[in-house]
């Protein structure tokens, strides 16, 4: 990009989750079966932003141009999309997910909602940040997540569903605020809210989810063979640093969306009269709606956690779903579901790679806007996604099974 050049944010955003295809590289590191096993995305290097959210009907700007410009480009992962497609390519994966809405506009990465104006913590924004936060209405803050957060939700889960290990791409700043240089790489797998108190926070998730299995959200034999690997050829490693994971996150979201439909298999296996009984159906809806978007699974969370008073027409609906709560409850207390989940080798992984930017992008030390990717720049990503991919390989060839054959003969009680 020149140095006189503004960005384009008249970008094709339907569907707002792109599917980009790769080329396998010639000495890609998974068998053809494990490949589709492997997900790939990015969801903060779009730069899409429909017109409708930057100028209105009487043609004045949605949010003064200036200013949108300054957060764009403070806020996208600038890159990330270089390395999901360099590690999709060494993986032999056929494709990444990229999010084509600039994170400017909307951030899937976070809960739903609007961010208070008066919250500084990055961390516990939600999807439509301040700057839009501020400008939108009601109905236009509606439109955006049905038209954008709903589709790229759907498309997520369907892209995870079978997965074993998704990797969300991000890149973050060269430097902390103190001016020292943050790592190379900075591999991510506990959730914040973990990380501050060794727990959820009470009314995110169902309090039926364990709060011990948020202690990681990936094998942790896999998060220290990437960073072992990365180590050997050079890039410096940290985990969960600068920041951990937001509770809202595709990667703590989608781990209690892989539980609740390991418990669900596990279940109906067990008392198969229930499958298809709308009250149970009820239940695992409101268990497995982790982006918390269904008004039925919040009514039926509101009367299941907060005692909510309902109609006396529903009553009778969630009254039967309250005994189904129970009998589910019931049997993740007293099966070993838990424990099986925990040490299951078919336990997804799910782990975020912050990448930091100025080894895959240059800004105009003028302008301050990005330039054109070197090839000296491609080069390092693709030198990154080797080492990931490589140790990716050799977990399925030699740790994944560690869970099978050595959990049950260590001398530690069980913990659930």
């Amino acid at each position: 990009m020149s140095q006189q050049a503004r960005f384009d944010f008249d970008r094709p955003c339907d569907p707002p989750l792109e599917t980009v295809r790769v080329t396998a590289a010639g000495d890609s590191q998974l068998p053809e079966p494990l490949r589709r096993r492997v997900a790939v995305f990015a969801v903060h290097d779009g730069q899409g932003i429909p017109e409708r959210f930057r100028v209105r009907d009487d043609g004045t700007p949605v949010v003064d141009p200036v200013e949108l410009e300054r957060e764009f480009v403070k806020a996208r992962d600038w890159g990330a999309n270089i390395v999901a497609e360099e590690l999709a390519a060494a993986l032999g994966a056929p494709s990444y997910l990229s999010c084509r809405v600039a994170r400017v506009l909307l951030d899937f990465n976070r809960f739903p909602g609007s961010t208070p104006p008066d919250n500084e913590d990055p961390l516990e924004a939600q999807a439509i940040g301040p700057l839009y936060g501020r400008a939108l209405e009601h109905d236009e803050k509606t439109d955006l997540l049905e038209s954008f957060y709903d589709p790229i939700s759907s498309a997520i889960e369907s892209f995870v569903a079978d997965s074993l290990i998704a990797l969300s791409i991000h890149t973050y700043d060269e430097e902390h605020q103190s001016q020292n240089k943050r790592a190379h790489v900075s591999i991510i797998n506990l959730a914040l809210s973990y990380q501050r108190d060794a727990r959820l926070p009470y009314g995110v998730f169902d309090p039926m989810y364990p709060d011990h299995l948020a202690e990681s959200t990936c094998s942790r034999i896999l998060r220290d063979r990437m960073s072992l690997n990365l180590e050997r050829f050079g890039f410096r490693v940290t985990h969960n640093h600068p920041y951990a994971l937001p509770d809202g996150s595709i990667e703590m979201r989608s781990q209690v969306w892989h539980f609740f439909r390991f418990l669900r298999r596990r279940f109906h296996a067990a008392h198969p009269e229930t499958e298809g009984d709308p009250a149970y159906e009820r239940v695992f809806t409101m268990l497995a709606d982790t982006n918390l978007r269904l008004a039925e699974a919040d009514e039926l969370r509101g009367f299941l956690h907060r005692f909510r008073r309902v109609r006396d027409a529903r009553r009778p609906a969630l009254l039967a779903s309250l005994d189904a709560y129970r009998h589910i409850e019931g049997f993740v207390r007293d099966s070993t579901v838990v424990m099986d989940y925990r040490r299951s080798p078919e336990r997804p992984s799910s782990v975020g790679i912050e990448v930091r930017k100025d080894l895959v992008c240059s800004f105009d030390p003028e302008t301050g806007l990005p330039l054109a990717t070197t090839p000296e720049q491609r080069q390092v990503a693709r030198q990154i996604a080797q080492c990931i991919a490589s140790s990716i390989g050799t977990y399925f060839a030699t740790d994944r099974q560690v869970y099978e054959t050595t959990a049950a003969t260590v001398a530690i009680p069980p913990e659930g």
